[in-house]
Formats: C-alpha cells, structure tokens, sequence
C-alpha cells in the first residue's frame, strides 16, 4: 500500500515537472520542423522530407498520427512527448524488478521499482526531453524498453539456458525503432546489440536459438537498410557544412547531466553506482547485467564523441539523452542495497533525488528557449497593413509562422527563397548549416530580389534573420534592402534578430536611421 501510495506521488510530481509551463514556450525552431512535417501528410513525409532531412521519418510519421487523433494545436503536439515521458515511469520500474531479480531473487522487487520509478520520474534529462516535440522522449521510451527485454532475456538465459521468443520479439522491435526514430540509432543499435550478447550468449545455446539470434538481427537490417540510404546520401552535405563545433570544454559539465546530477552531489550518484556494482558482482552473472548496464549508457557516448572528433560534430546532449535510463537502473539497484551500505546509499539516492528535483524545478520554470511570442507582440506593435515578414533563412519562417498561428495573428511572412525545403537554391547558393532544406544565396540573387518591383512597393519589409552569422554572413541582404530604405525599429532575442526597413519616402523625419 505504502508503495502504491508513493508511486502516485511520485507520478503527480513527474507530471507536473514535464506539463508546467509548456503551454507557455512557443515551439523552437526544431520543434517547427517536426510541428512543419507532421502537418504535410505521408507523402511529403515518405517523399520530400528524405531529400533534406538527416533524420528518418518515422517519428514525424508518428507525429502525424498523433495529431491526426488529438489535433496539431501546441498543447496537443506536446502531449506525444509528455505521454511517452509519463509512459517511460512504470517501464523502467518493471526494468527495475527484472533486474532485482537478479541480485536479490529471494527478497520483494518493490523497493527496487518504486527506485527505478523515482529515479526515472525526477531525471533532468528525460524531463527536459518530455517537453519537446521532437523524437526524443519517444528513443527514451524505446530504450528503455529494450533495457527492460534485455534483462528479460538474460534471466532467462541463465534460468533456462534458452532464447525467450516474446522479450526476443520485444527486444528487436525497440532495436528497429532506435534505427528509425534518429540518425544517431545505429549508435545505439550497437550498444543494444552488445549488451544482447553479453547477457545471452552461452555455449549451450541450441541451434534453433543461434537462428533466432541471427535470423532477427538480419531482419531489423533489412528493415534499416531504407533509414540507412536517407543518412548516407545526406551526411556529406551536413558535414561539409554544419555550423555546429564540438566543445570539448563543456564535456564533463555534459556528460554529469546526462548519467547524474551537475555539481558537487555527482559525488553521491557515483556512490550510488558503485552500490549498485557491488550488489550485481554478488551474484553469480551480475557482472552481465553490470556490464550490460554500462554498455548501455557509455557506448553510444563513446562513439558519438569519437565521431564528433575525427568526422563532424554529433554529440548534441539532447540526442544522448537515452542513455540515463540504464544508469538510472544502477542508481537504483544500489539504493536497495543491504548490509552495511544500506542507510548510506538510502541517503544518496535522497539527496540524488532532491538535487534532481532542484534542477527540474529551474527546468520547468525556465523561460522558452526561443522567444517567438514575445517576437510577435513586437511585430503586432509594429507592422502595419501592407508590410512584409521577410525570413531569411526560410527556416525561420517556421517557428514564427507558428507563434503567429497560436496568437490568433496574420501577417505576410515571405520565406527566402522559398518555403521549407528549398531543394534547389540556384547558381551560386549554398548550403550554410547542412541541410539541403535551407540555401544562402549570392549577392546578385538577394539583389534581384530586394530591387524587384513588388519588392520596391512593400512600404516596411521586417527582415527576420535568425543566426544571421551562420545564414548571412556580411548582412548581405540587410545591405541591398538598405538601399532606398530606414532602419525603423528592431528587435532581438537570442538568435531572433527582426529589422524594420521602411521605405525612405514614408519615413517621418522625426525617425532616425538605427532607431529602437
């Protein structure tokens, strides 16, 4: 009873860590791009999105169908992530028994479950990541269902000395979905597929069980080889161009908020894995699960850093997220610990959980990661009829046509040169951060466009450049609007930067060039 009690407390607590405020946080320029594909139906998804997205399509498929339940209004797009979020509490806690039965087969699950639970429910990153439209709770849900199949399979293995053909079925259907729900997958592909062996692979295996070992991998190949061909023919592109740097500086500070807790009570979170370790190497095979847990959580970092340093940067914390989820379950394994480290390790995982609250409290009230509602209450105070929205990149159109659509506003926003994707930007344009989606273009071209008649006639054109160092370097297209025209006001936040331009001989001589 006493357990139940605290499980629905600890619900209502991650609940509200993962609602409060979303409804508030305008989509950011990422979550546009899922909110833009999920909206454009399956055959722009299966046809147009493989030909400038990195990413497979399956989660903004997913997307689609939520939204074509529930509706694609902001709340109702978060409500995917957030349900996922939600969903990951009780499969960790049914992680957290398999593995209790492990190393304390003769003793009740529950306090290692009601751990898993507590820990899953109060961990900063899979409560950041729940707040976004983006596939990131849902890779976290997949993982740590495949975490839960995998010691499924093992104690089963060691029990029985055979495969176990449902958590097998479980186990390669989450291998799948890791492939397709990101570009990353294979990366922890390679770690499921590892910790599988670790935990599994025996001399006394039949023959019937190498052939479904063998037999599943080569299906969910098979299965991947489309998702594969997308990543190859779009991965030079992103590389030759991306603007992103690995900063190997903020490395460590990353890699705590990912497997514990930033700060001086890392220390505590190490405690408690090292608790963990201990109760697992009691056991006859607990070094499976140890290792299968720290595969689990180290490999895909591992592999995302050494590509990030020797290819292009790929490790992005928000993309690594998952791997808390197995090192959650070695926190809580070792809070359950008995003996003589029991009331030490009960007191790291309180003082654990309340340091992740601490931070999911900074996270839950933290202001929108891009300020586009607070963009469009400016332009409401600002543009008049007959002006322009000019999105240079056509990517910053998305969010900001969103932001418009949630604050019941409609004004004209011309993205350049083209509404996303522009698959073909014409001579001279380039690809300035990797996605074929979005094209600089030479000055001749943003030239043409600001001189031409209809542009000429437009009394106020709000450029609204977003990362203009990345997508205009040398203000090029603020130059050749500037001919002819005054700076009147401009606004900027973070990346937003949105610069009145109005024409010279509608311009009051009270307002002076560079105004507010």
């Amino acid at each position: 009873m006493a357990y139940g009690v605290l499980a629905l407390i600890l619900l209502a607590v991650a609940a509200w860590f993962r609602i409060a405020g979303t409804t508030r946080n305008p989509f950011w320029l990422d979550e546009g791009y899922s909110a833009y594909a999920a909206a454009k139906g399956f055959h722009f998804l299966w046809h147009v999105v493989p030909l400038y997205e990195t990413h497979p399509p399956f989660y903004y498929s997913l997307l689609r169908l939520w939204t074509l339940l529930f509706g694609d209004s902001l709340v109702a797009s978060r409500a995917l992530g957030i349900s996922c979020g939600l969903l990951t509490l009780p499969i960790a806690a049914l992680a957290g028994r398999e593995a209790a039965r492990w190393f304390r087969p003769d003793s009740s699950p529950l306090p290692s479950m009601l751990a898993a639970f507590a820990l899953a429910a109060l961990s900063p990153p899979l409560v950041d990541m729940a707040r976004e439209v983006r596939p990131y709770p849902v890779l976290i849900l997949t993982y740590v269902t495949a975490l839960f199949a995998l010691l499924r399979l093992g104690r089963v293995a060691a029990g029985a000395r055979r495969i176990a053909r449902g958590a097998f079925l479980l186990y390669l259907l989450t291998l799948a979905l890791m492939l397709w729900l990101h570009n990353l997958g294979v990366l922890y592909g390679a770690a499921l597929g590892l910790a599988l062996l670790t935990l599994v692979l025996r001399r006394d295996l039949t023959k019937p069980d190498w052939l479904w070992l063998v037999g599943g991998h080569l299906a969910v190949a098979i299965l991947y080889l489309p998702a594969l061909l997308i990543l190859l023919d779009q991965a030079p592109t992103w590389i030759r161009s991306t603007w992103l740097h690995f900063d190997v500086s903020r490395l460590p500070e990353r890699l705590l908020f990912l497997w514990a807790v930033p700060g001086a009570l890392a220390v505590a979170a190490g405690f408690l894995a090292l608790c963990g370790a201990i109760a697992l190497l009691r056991r006859r095979d607990g070094w499976r699960v140890l290792a299968t847990l720290l595969l689990l959580a180290v490999l895909p970092v591992v592999l995302s850093i050494l590509i990030s340093l020797i290819e292009a940067p790929v490790f992005i914390v928000r993309t690594m997220t998952p791997v808390a989820v197995p090192l959650l379950l070695l926190f809580a394994i070792g809070a359950t610990l008995s003996g003589s480290l029991r009331l030490p390790a009960l007191l790291a995982l309180l003082l654990v959980g309340g340091e992740m609250a601490r931070f999911d409290h900074r996270i839950a009230t933290a202001p929108p990661m891009q300020d586009w509602y607070g963009t469009v209450a400016w332009l409401q105070r600002h543009y008049r009829a007959g002006d322009e929205i000019w999105s240079y990149p056509n990517e910053g159109a998305l969010p900001l046509d969103y932001a418009m659509r949630d604050k019941g506003v409609a004004f004209v926003d011309r993205a350049i040169p083209t509404p996303v994707p522009t698959l073909d930007g014409g001579p001279g344009a380039w690809n300035p951060t990797g996605s074929r989606g979005v094209f600089s273009l030479p000055a001749e071209r943003l030239y043409a466009i600001a001189q031409s008649p209809a542009a000429r006639g437009v009394p106020t054109i709000w450029l609204h450049r977003l990362g203009a160092n990345a997508y205009d370097k040398g203000d090029v297209l603020l130059h050749t609007l500037s001919h002819g025209r005054v700076v009147v006001a401009r606004w900027q936040s973070g990346p937003i930067d949105i610069i009145g331009l109005r024409r010279r001989d509608l311009v009051d001589g009270s307002i002076s060039r560079g105004a507010p």
